[in-house]
């Protein structure tokens, strides 16, 4: 989906006051799916998981939800909840989803062939939300877009797993900054996750011709219709050992010197990669973050 120029950068989080009905089905039509835990964290980080459960409940009843059984053997049972269609459409017109059609998923079993890739972005937005209440910051539910969609040119498309916004708050300043997340589970080659270096690369380039012109035309990159600046690009990996993951990372970082495009990329755009784990053990603003153009771990901030 691509962003909306209307849409705000940083919208708020949301209130206690507003409806948790309302917040609920706001966050599943943006974020897909999320398992009960998941939603009390993003939405009521201090309140008791019934509250949410009772919630989900409801929905399910009014036939708003459903849900799917997550595959934990000798664990109690967890479900991850996503919109029926008849919810989707009542989410359609909602203000923190303007510009961002809702994608529904009709059936458990179509639920259970995203819910792996799916939870594990919102389990990666997690980590920043929290860190962003510890430190004061500004990053709510509504500032994280998964699957932002842009064109790169010959017909093709550029999905990112998430475009995240987030906004530094410290003494008299703001500061508002912006990633594109990647997000991978090792369920792709190595190599064919260090290409996706070269498609944020023809993004950076790509230049969108008026339509109805038979000449060529300069109206400079395509990505200024809707960032003042572009943004940063994290990796996010998980699902492996450590020594197989840092493996990926150097072939991100290879990729990053070799390639033509992708070195001019990482000339001017910052780029990072970093282990799921080790966020959600330090925080996101941990040293933490392999840039891809060498140099010592730092902050995604610090980049």
């Amino acid at each position: 989906m691509t962003p909306s120029p209307d849409t705000p950068a940083t919208e708020p989080a949301p209130s206690p006051a507003e409806p948790l009905r309302l917040q609920v089905l706001t966050a599943l039509a943006l974020h897909r799916m999320a398992t009960t835990g998941q939603l009390r964290l993003m939405l009521r980080p201090g309140s008791p998981r019934q509250l949410i459960s009772r919630v989900l409940n409801t929905l399910r009843t009014t036939g708003h939800t459903d849900r799917t059984v997550l595959p934990h053997p000798g664990r109690p049972r967890t479900h991850a909840w996503y919109l029926t269609p008849h919810g989707a459409r009542l989410t359609r017109d909602l203000p923190a989803l303007r510009g961002r059609p809702p994608y529904p998923i009709t059936s458990t079993t179509a639920a259970s062939l995203k819910t792996a890739h799916t939870l594990t972005v919102v389990r990666t937005h997690l980590t920043f939300a929290q860190d962003a209440r510890l430190h004061g910051h500004e990053h709510g539910p509504y500032d994280w877009t998964p699957e932002t969609a842009h064109p790169i040119g010959e017909g093709e498309r550029l999905v990112a797993d998430a475009l995240m916004h987030y906004t530094l708050v410290g003494h008299q300043q703001r500061t508002k900054l912006r990633a594109f997340i990647e997000v991978d589970r090792t369920t792709m080659s190595s190599e064919r996750l260090a290409t996706k270096l070269i498609d944020y690369a023809r993004l950076f380039h790509h230049e969108a011709q008026p339509p109805g012109r038979r000449r060529p035309t300069t109206t400079g990159p395509a990505w200024l219709r809707w960032y003042p600046l572009f943004p940063r690009i994290l990796f996010i990996l998980t699902a492996a050992s450590r020594p197989r993951l840092e493996g990926r990372i150097s072939d991100l970082q290879a990729m990053a010197a070799q390639h033509p495009l992708a070195a001019t990329l990482a000339n001017e755009v910052p780029l990072a990669a970093a282990i799921l784990e080790d966020l959600e053990q330090h925080s996101p603003t941990a040293p933490v973050w392999t840039p891809l153009t060498g140099g010592n771990p730092r902050a995604w901030t610090e980049l």
